[in-house]
């Protein structure tokens, strides 16, 4: 399981690296990233977590999740499309639709993220994207922190791009791992005051 730093580390940059040779047509991206997600947590909860595992996750994920990479995909260029024609300076209030380009994408990230570790092979994509605004609403500090690695998977691909690598590992372990600290402060026991 994941008792040991360097072994969780290690389990993160080895599904990084699967994950980034299964995403390598970009449409099959949210595919990859729901086998990891599947991976990881087998792995934090100590179950028997092979690779074979992995690639069976994303051979059931792959077909319906590259519609919902499509989706994704021409989402974001739509989106990006705008942020470029605001910059321009040719649109009247450019600076509100690049601010709203930018929330928008975003969006399409967490979504994505949340649609990936909401999916299961029992029930399928269209449950997980249904899943997406009830786990925003019930953890919107989450949905917060989800923004901030989406944030930070761009930054270090832009700074190094085969750092993309180890960053989308990151990515899949922040989609286990951020509804584990809501778990873990809802069921903390209350401290007991010292007289």
């Amino acid at each position: 399981g994941a008792t040991a730093a360097f072994a969780l580390l290690g389990e993160v940059l080895l599904i990084g690296l699967l994950m980034t040779v299964a995403s390598l047509l970009v449409v099959t991206l949210p595919a990859a990233l729901a086998a990891g997600i599947r991976h990881l947590r087998r792995f934090a909860a100590a179950e028997h977590s092979p690779f074979a595992q992995f690639w069976r996750d994303f051979r059931s994920a792959a077909l319906p999740g590259a519609v919902v990479g499509f989706g994704a995909v021409a989402l974001m260029l739509l989106l990006l499309l705008d942020i470029d024609l605001a910059r321009s300076g040719f649109l009247p209030g450019g600076f509100i639709v690049e601010i709203v380009g930018w929330v928008g994408l975003a969006a399409v990230a967490v979504a994505i993220m949340l649609a990936a570790g909401a999916w299961a092979p029992e029930t399928g994509w269209r449950a997980a994207l249904r899943a997406v605004p009830g786990l925003i609403r019930s953890d919107l500090i989450g949905a917060l922190y989800l923004v901030s690695t989406a944030v930070f998977v761009v930054v270090l691909t832009w700074v190094l791009p085969p750092l993309f690598i180890a960053a989308l590992g990151c990515a899949a372990l922040a989609v286990v791992a951020v509804p584990e600290r809501r778990r873990r402060f809802l069921n903390e026991p209350p401290h007991s005051e010292e007289l």
